[in-house]
């Protein structure tokens, strides 16, 4: 079922976020502060529900808890990146990493723990907007970067191949590779991607980085066991090591 597009392409004066959860207390309080912050909002208590609201509305967040009775989060995630091209932020329970992992590998583009802090919520979901909605550059000079036949376009966000094929980025992947290829050969840190990324720390079982990495390799490596484009440096982090032309 084609899913309509983010609210940029439909005028509306509130980014629209839709909240994916079943306890009616979280989402009340969810409603009320991102309401009481400049945003529309509406629930849905499960994927059928959340699958009618995306078929009549322009959404361009969604808040998804993995944690839904009756329902695969993470089927939920995988069907909102093959039908959707919004932003996703997945909810999990404190202990949930491997659900973590596999949600960015899946296309999530950020995601929060339980119990969390309202304040870090709204960070984040303004973070991942900001992101999507990017305004493109009034420059046109250097809108986009060449490597190894891939053409990163910075005013579309998108990436072609070198036979000219549009190569499908999710957020996250999008932003990171543009990181990489800013700072080609050099080495940085997964510290130093994160601030490029999000302007804060990794944490101790912050794994997004390798994640999104990982998703990259399989993208753009001819054989993504044995990168060429992205190299991983023992101890540090990873380098970005192709020949890079700005136009």
């Amino acid at each position: 079922m084609a899913l309509p597009e983010p609210s940029d392409q439909v005028a509306s004066p509130l980014p629209h976020l839709l909240v994916v959860e079943d306890e009616d207390d979280i989402v009340s309080i969810i409603e009320r502060y991102f309401r009481n912050n400049g945003f529309q909002v509406t629930a849905a208590r499960d994927g059928l529900a959340m699958r009618e609201v995306l078929a009549r509305q322009a959404i361009d967040v969604v808040l998804l808890d993995l944690g839904l009775p009756n329902e695969d989060g993470l089927e939920l995630c995988r069907y909102l990146r093959s039908h959707w091209h919004g932003a996703i932020v997945m909810v999990t329970g404190r202990g949930d990493s491997v659900d973590r992992v596999v949600g960015l590998e899946l296309g999530a583009d950020d995601y929060v723990t339980k119990p969390f802090e309202l304040r870090e919520l709204l960070a984040r979901v303004r973070s991942v907007l900001r992101r999507v909605k990017a305004p493109a550059p009034a420059v046109l000079p250097g809108a986009s970067i060449e490597f190894s036949g891939f053409v990163l376009d910075l005013r579309r966000r998108a990436l072609a191949g070198p036979a000219g094929t549009e190569v499908a980025l999710t957020t996250g992947e999008f932003d990171l590779l543009k990181v990489l290829v800013e700072h080609a050969d050099r080495v940085l840190t997964r510290d130093q991607i994160m601030g490029y990324l999000h302007g804060r720390d990794t944490g101790p079982f912050d794994r997004s980085i390798d994640v999104q990495v990982g998703r990259l390799r399989r993208k753009l490596e001819a054989d993504p066991s044995r990168p060429q484009l992205i190299k991983s440096v023992r101890g540090s982090g990873y380098m970005f090591t192709a020949q890079v032309r700005f136009r």
